[in-house]
């Protein structure tokens, strides 16, 4: 075993939650300072200067778990709480069901003239000492390029949706590369090791390295500047940051720099060896130093922290022997590996890991397995994140994973959602399980390590009913009515809930809302249809009518907003799956070698394609530009930000490896430059290299321009009656 040489450069129940606080420190009652003061802040980002009358106080809670209370009496708003974050949910959840108001990513709906209706005792706490929010994967599908604008904006919305416990990644690289030179690589070496910023994720859990980079070198400075703005928010606001530590991966330079330390290769995605990682085996000594090493240099530049993500072997074959003990014997090297290394800088530090993979590749992750993993480990300093529980049942086709595996094996555990893969935009996701999953773990047998519920979208800025019921779901301990629930949240978002409104929920319930695609893609976005991540876009015929009885409550409804903005986005969904209908027609026709028909029905996809991109051009979300504006912002230089815009349109695209078209989006912009020209290329008499033209397209600069409709709302419902059955 090789002793390392540093060459340091210059630079619910009562019970349960009874039986819980036994198992594990309660989470602080926290005295009354500043916390008043930063919830105040929300609330006047929200809905401005009317926030400075609102009364709150602190609220000292029996179970040491987040509680609010909410009274208004004469026009005087009172909100008591436990924490910042229990105040601006108490807060969030008055508006919505007494004050008809909401704020969301595509905008706000205040009801202004109902501010402040009398309320005599609204009172809501959660089961759950964490409320967890976003994924590993988020901080390439969403934010790789947000501002600290965007970030502010995203801050507000965990508080006032009750969430404490977000991830923060943000600048794992700036860390990472100071841990690099001080163990001896060049900075060419470190800069090799690195992707392109929207895929540091994959980066950061040992998928991929090298892959669209380097990174331009001003980006460290930049991405520090901001995760200490971000980090600084979550403190204030009394949130538990979940941040990076060391897994194992290492760069190729490094295993140059020691070619007598034993490491293994692995594999994922696709990608040829060059880029794939390479992690040190469980035991060896730099193990523990590079792990330390890490904490030490974050927690010297941003502070103590107390949750530490570190993600083993995720969606990668364990290099592991054969014989089942000699297997076991490495993975509980492994947990301890990590977990010492963590500990060796931070005592007290809890280790986090993604539950993801122990469900993904189930046959692998058995229960003598996953148990050798974690048995180094105390149980009070571990917390598995149970991601996806919408995948056992509507994917893979097993019990749940906390189920299977006892609810781990008295570790802590977090029962959590994934309702979004890649950013995609189409309606999709089981309602009925979120509203009632979380509440069965917590009357089960394993409900007494159950530190908390979340949800961790690949991508956000999609399906907000989803999103809001699963924020409503880390307060409730019951199961939640479903139509009683979407009345409340139509009449908040809109202001009023027609006939026919009601009626387009319960169709939606019945259709999109009640089922379940990782990949809700049209054929028109992956050009023939995607035989290996089979999915598809709801094309319930309950589906059509509620896009139909949705768009008829325009004459009442047409002066709201989010009315208008999600009848786009109704519209447009609506459209797309009408040019998938011809585009399969086209696609048939070819495959027969039925020319009049294969040119009729792709001239019709086309047509509908057309109409459809130019009525996204409305919505404040579903546009291509928005996605590049962020990314060119990051750049100081031109070719800087050439480069961010490429990166950005890669991973939307082609992505790389085995990846293309995995996060497609619905977006204007995305959809007349790339979707349209690829489908044509499809049945063009002349041979294109279509890769070579895509390539072309991520590394070309400007969107072609489009005119914005003058009256969006009039034409998305002139276009589904004329695409109407």
């Amino acid at each position: 075993m090789t002793t390392p040489k540093f060459a340091f450069l210059p630079l619910f129940l009562t019970a349960t939650i009874v039986a819980y606080t036994q198992s594990r420190p309660a989470v602080k009652n926290v005295s009354q300072n500043n916390f008043i003061t930063d919830a105040r802040q929300v609330l006047q980002r929200t809905i401005g200067s009317k926030a400075a009358a609102i009364r709150l106080e602190p609220f000292k809670s029996l179970n040491g778990l987040d509680s609010f209370v909410v009274t208004a009496q004469n026009g005087q708003l009172t909100i008591k709480g436990t924490s910042a974050v229990a105040l601006c949910y108490g807060f969030n959840t008055y508006l919505k069901e007494y004050c008809h108001a909401m704020t969301t990513w595509s905008g706000k709906h205040l009801n202004r003239a109902a501010m402040w209706p009398a309320c005599t005792a609204l009172r809501g706490g959660s089961p759950y000492p964490y409320r967890y929010y976003l994924n590993v994967v988020t901080f390439g599908y969403t934010t790789p390029y947000w501002d600290w604008n965007r970030w502010e904006k995203e801050l507000d919305w965990m508080a006032l949706h009750g969430m404490n416990m977000p991830l923060a990644v943000v600048a794992s690289e700036a860390i990472a590369q100071r841990v690099w030179l001080k163990l001896g690589l060049t900075g060419e070496q470190t800069a090799d090791f690195f992707t392109g910023p929207a895929h540091l994720p994959w980066h950061r859990m040992g998928n991929l390295n090298k892959w669209d980079g380097p990174i331009p070198a001003n980006w460290h400075t930049q991405q520090l500047a901001l995760q200490h703005k971000i980090i600084d928010r979550m403190r204030a606001l009394g949130m538990h940051p979940i941040t990076p530590a060391f897994a194992g991966f290492v760069p190729e330079a490094f295993k140059q720099l020691h070619p007598e330390v034993p490491m293994n290769a692995l594999k994922w995605g696709g990608f040829p060896a060059a880029y794939n990682a390479f992690v040190l085996a469980p035991g060896n000594e730099w193990f523990n130093t590079i792990g330390k090493l890490f904490i030490e240099e974050w927690e010297k530049e941003f502070g103590k922290n107390e949750f530490w993500l570190s993600d083993a072997f995720n969606e990668m074959d364990v290099p592991v022997s054969k014989d089942p003990e000699e297997k076991y014997q490495f993975l509980a090297r492994y947990g301890e590996s990590v977990y010492q290394s963590i500990r060796a800088a931070e005592p007290n530090a809890v280790w986090v890991t993604q539950g993801w993979t122990f469900g993904y590749q189930h046959a692998f992750w058995d229960k003598p397995s996953l148990q050798a993993l974690l048995s180094k480990v105390p149980d009070t300093k571990m917390l598995i994140l149970d991601l996806g529980n919408e995948y056992p049942p509507y994917v893979w086709h097993i019990d749940p994973v906390w189920k299977t595996h006892e609810g781990f094996y008295g570790k802590q555990w977090i029962y959590s959602f994934v309702p979004n893969f890649g950013g995609k935009t189409p309606y999709t996701g089981v309602m009925p399980l979120y509203a009632s999953g979380s509440t069965e773990a917590l009357h089960s047998p394993y409900s007494k390590t159950m530190a908390g519920f979340g949800f961790a979208p690949e991508g956000i800025e999609n399906n907000e009913a989803v999103f809001e019921l699963l924020a409503d779901m880390g307060w409730k301990r019951e199961p939640v009515a479903l139509d009683s629930w979407l009345h409340t949240w139509f009449e908040a978002r809109y202001g009023a809930v027609p006939g026919k409104m009601v009626l387009a929920g319960q169709q939606l319930l019945r259709s999109c809302y009640n089922s379940f695609s990782p990949y809700p893609r049209f054929v028109w976005q992956t050009v023939l249809p995607d035989m290996r991540r089979k999915g598809s876009v709801n094309a319930d015929a309950d589906f059509f009518r509620a896009v139909e009885n949705f768009l008829d409550c325009s004459d009442s409804l047409k002066t709201s907003d989010l009315y208008r903005y999600d009848a786009i986005e109704m519209a447009a969904i609506y459209l797309g799956l009408r040019a998938d209908q011809f585009y399969k027609q086209a696609l048939q026709a070819d495959s027969t070698g039925d020319q009049s028909t294969k040119k009729a029905a792709l001239d019709k996809a086309v047509q509908i394609l057309t109409e459809m991109d130019r009525l996204l051009e409305s919505h404040p979300l579903h546009r291509l530009q928005v996605w590049i504006d962020y990314a060119r912002r990051s750049g100081t230089t031109e070719a800087e930000k050439d480069y961010y815009e490429s990166n950005a349109k890669r991973l939307i695209t082609t992505w790389g490896g085995a990846q293309s078209d995995y996060a497609a989006r619905m977006w204007s912009g995305l959809i007349r430059d790339y979707y349209i020209p690829r489908i044509k290329m499809t049945f063009s008499d002349t041979k294109i290299n279509r890769a070579a033209w895509e390539e072309e397209w991520i590394k070309k600069g400007k969107i072609s321009p489009v005119t914005p409709l003058p009256h969006p709302l009039a034409a998305a419902k002139a276009l589904v009656h004329q695409y109407k059955d």
